[in-house]
C-alpha cells in the first residue's frame, strides 16, 4: 500500500498521534546520546510506568476492601499483575526525579522488580547510574513519561503502551539505520506475513525473534479473528542479549508467556535452544547475507539435509534451519479426500 508524502514515520506502520508528539519530546532529551543506547533508557522507563500503573490500579481497589491486604503479593499474582515493591513504584521515582542520584534509584527499582518477579529475571536494563547519562535529562524524561497513562484498565484496552512501544521501536530502528533491522521488522511486513500464515492454533517459532514483533502480531491476529490466545504457544531465540531483553519486555506488557523465548550469544546455528521442537508455524525475518555465522564449525550438521551451506553466507543455512523444525505433515489416510481437507502443517515464510 502506498502512502502519500515521504514522512518516514508513516512507513513504520504506526498510528500517528500522541505517539509522534511523545517521541519528538523524548528525542529532544537524548542530546548527543546514540539512539542504540538511548532506546533502552526510554523503553525501560515506559515499562516501569506501565507495570506501576497496572499495579496502582489494583492497589487502590484492595485499599478499599477491608478483607484484602494491598501489600500482599499473592493478590497481584492472582490477577496476573506484576508486583511492584515500594521503591519501584512510579510515584516514588517521580518524587525523586530531580535528585542527582536518580540513576541509582532507577537501577535499584529494576533490581527490586526482578527480585520479586521471576519472569523478569535478567531482563531489565540496570545502568541508569552510569556517569555518561545526563541525570538532569533523565529526570526530565521521567516527567515526560509520567504525563501518560499506560497500565490502567482503560489504557490497556486501548493498547496505549503497545502503540507507544511499537512506535518507538520503529523510530529507534530508523535512527539506527541498517543496524536497526536486527531488532525490528516494520509492522506492515510482519502483519502481512502473519495474515498469510493465519496462526490460529499451535506452536509458533521464530529462531531470530528480535524484539518479538512476529509474536505480538500473531496474538493480535488471533484476537481480531475471534480465536483464543491460549491456543498458541511461542518459541523463540535471540543471540543479542539487549534485543532479547526488548523482546521479553515487549511480550510481558501484553501478557504473552515468554518462558520459551531463549537467549544465548552463540545463536541458533551453534546452539539451537529448541533442538527437538516441531513447530506448526515458522515465522521469521533472519539476518540475510550474514557472512560471520560460524559455518566452518557446522559442516556435518544434521540440519543440512539438502547440502552443506557455504561458509561465507548464512542464507541457505537459515532456510534449512527452518525446514528442520516444522511439524511433519500428517499422511492422508483417505486418498480420495480432497487436498484442501488435509493442509500441510508447515507454514514457512521469510522476508528480506
Amino acid at each position: 500500500m502506498a502512502h502519500k508524502g515521504n514522512n518516514s514515520n508513516q512507513s513504520n506502520g504506526a498510528n500517528l498521534g500522541f505517539e509522534k508528539k511523545l517521541w519528538e519530546a523524548a528525542d529532544k532529551l537524548r542530546s548527543n546520546m546514540d539512539a542504540a543506547e538511548y532506546k533502552h533508557v526510554v523503553l525501560g522507563l515506559l515499562f516501569l510506568k506501565y507495570i506501576s500503573d497496572a499495579f496502582g490500579e489494583v492497589y487502590e481497589k484492595l485499599k478499599k476492601d477491608p478483607t484484602s491486604d494491598p501489600e500482599d503479593v499473592d493478590e497481584y499474582v492472582s490477577r496476573r499483575v506484576f508486583w511492584v515493591p515500594k521503591e519501584a513504584r512510579w510515584d516514588f521515582l517521580a518524587s525523586n526525579a530531580k535528585k542527582p542520584e536518580i540513576g541509582k534509584i532507577i537501577d535499584d527499582a529494576m533490581d527490586a522488580i526482578e527480585r520479586d518477579n521471576r519472569s523478569l529475571k535478567g531482563v531489565l536494563v540496570k545502568n541508569y547510574a552510569r556517569p555518561s547519562l545526563d541525570k538532569k535529562r533523565l529526570g526530565e524524561l521521567i516527567d515526560l513519561v509520567g504525563t501518560i497513562g499506560l497500565g490502567d484498565k482503560e489504557n490497556r484496552s486501548k493498547d496505549i503502551l503497545g502503540r507507544v512501544y511499537e512506535y518507538f521501536l520503529g523510530q529507534f530502528a530508523a535512527a539506527e539505520g541498517k543496524k536497526g533491522g536486527q531488532f525490528y521488522t516494520p509492522r506492515i511486513i510482519v502483519r502481512l506475513l502473519v495474515e498469510m500464515l493465519e496462526p490460529y492454533k499451535g506452536r509458533i517459532f521464530d529462531p531470530c525473534c528480535g524484539s518479538g514483533g512476529m509474536f505480538v502480531q500473531s496474538e493480535r491476529f488471533i484476537d481480531a479473528h475471534g480465536g483464543r490466545v491460549g491456543d498458541v504457544s511461542i518459541y523463540g531465540q535471540e543471540s543479542n542479549q539487549t534485543t532479547w531483553r526488548l523482546c521479553k519486555m515487549n511480550l510481558a506488557i501484553r501478557g504473552i508467556e515468554s518462558d520459551l523465548v531463549k537467549w544465548n550469544n552463540e545463536g541458533s546455528f551453534l546452539n539451537d535452544e529448541h533442538k527437538d521442537l516441531r513447530a506448526d508455524f515458522i515465522l521469521a525475518n533472519p539476518p540475510f547475507n550474514d557472512s560471520d555465522w560460524s559455518g566452518e564449525l557446522l559442516q556435518e550438521d544434521v540440519r543440512w539435509k539438502f547440502g552443506t551451506p557455504p561458509k561465507g553466507n548464512a542464507n541457505f543455512a537459515w532456510v534449512q534451519h527452518f525446514i528442520h523444525h516444522p511439524q511433519p505433515r500428517q499422511p492422508n489416510r483417505n486418498q480420495n479426500q480432497k487436498q484442501e481437507n488435509n493442509p500441510p502443517r508447515l507454514h514457512l515464510n521469510t522476508c528480506h
